[in-house]
């Protein structure tokens, strides 16, 4: 098990490195110079002296190698530089605006689990077949949706023809109720198609026809065997879907106009803020790897043949 675990944070920092470095060629070690960019500009009135003392200031008049060894160093002491744009420390800005974001993903995340897990149940317990198979087609609905096409179609349904959600000076919920839905939607397709499929595989299994043959009720079987060993295969599918949630939070605030990481995003992808884009790209990775870490380390508790298999190789 020790092996196990130590395996998954070697992979998972693996990960995170290569992140790093694919964001820093990407963003710093191909050509251009954001800095000369911004501040050769006429308008600012500045001589070259005092653009290379700015170049100094931003660590940008090294090498290639030192001005890697230089951020790299100062992402593990979680210094992420300075804003190009703003002049401010890029993590006072993440400081204002991880947290909207991190709200906007988990509670999100919460409703894609339990929209998943709704319509999974209500497939299995609905006998008559036509409503039956229109609940197993949602899924393939809620996928093929563009988030920002449902994010403006809800503000157009709730907001403006049916008025039950304020989208202007909206209160510090309200304005979350549109928002969360246009994420969870989507992400919770996948989790719903794999859910239904496995509780068509589990209703298969022998110790199902056993129970039923006590006389337990289809209900009961699927609430105390079936739902347990089908929503184990989820816990993967959840930790990779956790990704395209941020990705989808990103692309949701700026329809709604959120103030978080995507507004963040906007802003510095406009004015070439390679510190502030490169912080929002690790960050990314580190919150996605973190999240599947957190998925592998809970597998074998909660799957006694896996720690099984585990014991095994030891």
């Amino acid at each position: 098990m020790a092996k196990y675990i130590i395996s998954r944070i070697g992979q998972a920092l693996l990960v995170l490195w290569a992140a790093f470095t694919i964001s820093f060629v990407l963003l710093q070690a191909m050509p251009g110079d954001a800095v000369l960019i911004k501040f050769q500009n006429p308008e600012y009135g500045l001589s070259p002296d005092q653009i290379a003392e700015i170049r100094t200031a931003y660590a940008a008049d090294g090498s290639v190698l030192t001005q890697y060894l230089h951020t790299f160093g100062n992402f593990l002491t979680g210094d992420f530089g300075y804003s190009l744009q703003a002049g401010v420390a890029v993590s006072a800005q993440l400081t204002t605006n991880l947290p909207p974001t991190i709200r906007l993903a988990g509670l999100a995340f919460i409703v894609a689990s339990l929209l998943a897990a709704i319509i999974a149940v209500l497939s299995s317990l609905v006998g008559f077949g036509r409503l039956r198979a229109l609940i197993q087609s949602l899924p393939s609905l809620f996928v093929s949706v563009p988030t920002f096409w449902l994010g403006i179609m809800l503000i157009q349904i709730f907001s403006f023809r049916l008025r039950l959600v304020p989208v202007i000076n909206p209160g510090p919920w309200e304005g979350l109720i549109l928002p969360i839905l246009t994420i969870a939607i989507p992400i919770s397709a996948p989790m719903t198609q794999i859910l239904l499929r496995n509780i068509d595989d589990v209703s298969t299994w022998p110790f199902v026809a056993v129970a039923r043959a006590k006389g337990a009720s289809y209900s009961w079987v699927l609430w105390r065997h079936v739902a347990k060993n089908a929503f184990l295969p989820v816990l993967t599918v959840a930790g990779v879907l956790f990704g395209e949630l941020l990705a989808g939070a990103v692309v949701t605030e700026t329809v709604f106009g959120l103030n978080g990481i995507g507004s963040l995003a906007e802003q510095a992808v406009n004015f070439q803020d390679v510190a502030v884009l490169q912080a929002i790209v690790v960050i990314s990775a580190t919150a996605f790897v973190a999240i599947n870490l957190a998925v592998d380390l809970l597998y074998p508790v909660l799957d006694p043949r896996l720690r099984t298999q585990l014991g095994t190789a030891r």
